[in-house]
């Protein structure tokens, strides 16, 4: 038995399991886009031209977007505190990012729900002090929609950032400092760069999930701010079209694994290269 063939016999089972949990599923789902109503490439051609879904992509973009700068800034911010803090501040700041992985998504949905709503925590505590009349809307819309995936998204944007940052050599900021940096400047044009991988990494990652939400956009978006993956839903639940909720999947697979081959570039060594 050779080096060769010793690792893929024992990456077999994982193969079969692979093969048959989502590349078998994913045939079929291209299969449908090109075959229901009817053979063709009609469903791709729809989902590329018809108004409604280019809306809700281009609303999907956007969002992703929004969140993956807001989310990988807050990250940075966290990862520093985790990284570079004293013990009680990295213990803290450990805590915040751990706590959010105990509780599901729908539960914090709902969280963000009662908090943001117009008879909400937010709204009923203005409200009473005066500072505003009428509530603020801040669910059923983009904003909560943003609030709740952001929320989300940071721990997923803190550990490649903080991996980066471990990394980096406190030798090269000594050295900036004793050549006269000031710790901003330091800060800006020695110890960013070094992270860039980290942030690269964390922006893809953050976006590549951000794609395909589904439970808190629906939730807080109320079915005002649809996004892709809630498109999917309505297609093959209410209307239904399976073969353009099928085009519309495959699309957003394709997307999905392109930034995902991209992240695996960013982060692979470079001798691997």
């Amino acid at each position: 038995m050779t080096r060769i063939t010793r690792p893929l016999i024992l990456l077999a089972p994982l193969l079969a399991f692979l093969a048959l949990a989502y590349v078998l599923p994913f045939a079929g789902v291209v299969g449908w886009s090109v075959t229901l109503p009817e053979p063709g490439v009609q469903n791709y051609a729809a989902a590329v031209t018809d108004p409604l879904i280019l809306s809700v992509f281009w609303r999907t973009l956007r969002i992703c977007v929004i969140v993956t700068v807001v989310s990988v800034v807050m990250g940075y911010i966290l990862s520093l505190l985790w990284v570079r803090g004293t013990p009680l501040v990295r213990m803290l700041t450990e805590l915040c990012i751990l706590i959010p992985f105990w509780i599901s998504v729908l539960t914090r949905a709902f969280g963000w729900l009662a908090l943001l709503s117009n008879r909400g925590l937010i709204n009923g505590w203005l409200e009473a002090s005066g500072l505003i009349d009428d509530p603020l809307r801040l669910v059923r819309n983009e904003f909560g929609v943003i609030v709740g995936m952001v929320h989300f998204m940071i721990p997923f944007a803190v550990f490649p950032l903080a991996s980066a940052m471990r990394n980096v050599d406190e030798r090269v900021l000594m050295a900036a400092r004793g050549m006269g940096a000031s710790r901003t400047r330091s800060f800006w044009q020695v110890f960013v760069p070094m992270t860039a991988a980290g942030l690269m990494g964390a922006a893809l990652l953050v976006f590549v999930f951000a794609i395909g939400f589904f439970i808190t956009p629906a939730i807080l978006g109320g079915g005002r701010s649809v996004m892709v993956a809630e498109l999917i839903y309505l297609r093959i639940f209410q209307s239904p079209d399976w073969g353009l909720a099928a085009a519309i999947s495959v699309i957003l697979m394709v997307a999905i694994s392109a930034l995902l081959t991209l992240l695996l570039k960013q982060l692979s060594p470079k001798g691997a290269r």
